[in-house]
């Protein structure tokens, strides 16, 4: 069972995991660099630890501790009881859900092992935002996915508004970072699988068209908000796709178009 400790001091190191969680670049540096990433609320820190994360610590408002008994039980770490005002002044916001848990980051696997058990995948190029990202795993999890690669400039899908938009399915969906970007495309492609762009671009022919559905094994490419797909990750496709559109709308935000796109792919799947 994890000891309670109560900390009426702000500057207390032991909270230094918490410190400054509003500030977006440091805690994207320094996560990664400290293997660790934060979980918050209730829901998100029970699923990061049936997902196998091990604890560091958790921070809880006094009204927490009982929610949170059993998790408490069940875990050696540290457990900082503190006041709503010093979680405040310590994280720089006010925490609606009253608790905040430190976990471990595990080592991501290699893409190539990934693909190995893999039918279904999706591979995001550039999506930076961390609202987008969590809501792209979220359907992914949803829509029977199998995996996600990232580009190196994907936003990191374990930071704390990533883990909350995706409701804690970025533990639900392996991942890794496609770190020859795009050259490691030739891997997905090596591993058997045809790799779809989804792109509004003329060129692209209809998603139904393209019955991703039928095949064997694909891989659903994204880009970022705005920008989509970069030439080099286009030339990289085997098919351009799109999405028809009604009423002159020309595009989805890149988290609503996953959610069709992702539906259309995995439909109808081939089974064992």
């Amino acid at each position: 069972m994890a000891e309670l400790i109560t900390i009426d001091d702000p500057a207390d190191p032991r909270l230094a995991d918490y410190t400054d969680l509003t500030d977006v670049e440091l805690r994207r540096r320094r996560e990664p660099a400290e293997g660790l990433f934060i979980a918050e609320g209730e829901k998100v820190i029970r699923r990061a630890g049936q997902a196998g994360y091990a604890m560091r610590s958790m921070l809880l408002s006094a009204k927490w501790v009982d929610v949170m008994h059993d998790v408490i039980d069940e875990t050696d770490a540290p457990v900082y009881v503190v006041t709503p005002d010093l979680a405040e002044r310590v994280t720089g916001y006010h925490v609606h859900r009253g608790a905040l848990a430190s976990m471990q980051r595990k080592q991501l696997p290699d893409a190539a092992e990934l693909l190995r058990s893999a039918r279904r995948v999706a591979i995001m190029e550039k999506v930076n935002d961390h609202t987008n990202i969590g809501a792209i795993f979220r359907s992914a999890a949803a829509l029977g996915m199998d995996a996600v690669l990232l580009s190196p400039d994907c936003a990191d899908p374990l930071y704390r508004r990533s883990v909350k938009v995706s409701m804690g399915a970025v533990f639900s969906v392996p991942y890794a970072r496609l770190e020859n970007w795009p050259r490691d495309l030739e891997t997905v492609r090596e591993a058997g699988f045809k790799v779809l762009a989804l792109t509004p671009g003329e060129k692209a022919v209809s998603i139904d068209e393209a019955a991703p559905h039928r095949l064997e094994r694909v891989a659903l490419m994204l880009g970022a908000e705005g920008e989509g797909l970069s030439a080099k990750a286009l030339r990289a496709a085997d098919v351009w796709v799109r999405i028809p559109m009604a009423h002159g709308v020309d595009s989805l935000n890149v988290g609503a178009a996953a959610a069709v796109a992702f539906y259309a792919v995995a439909t109808g799947r081939p089974q064992d």
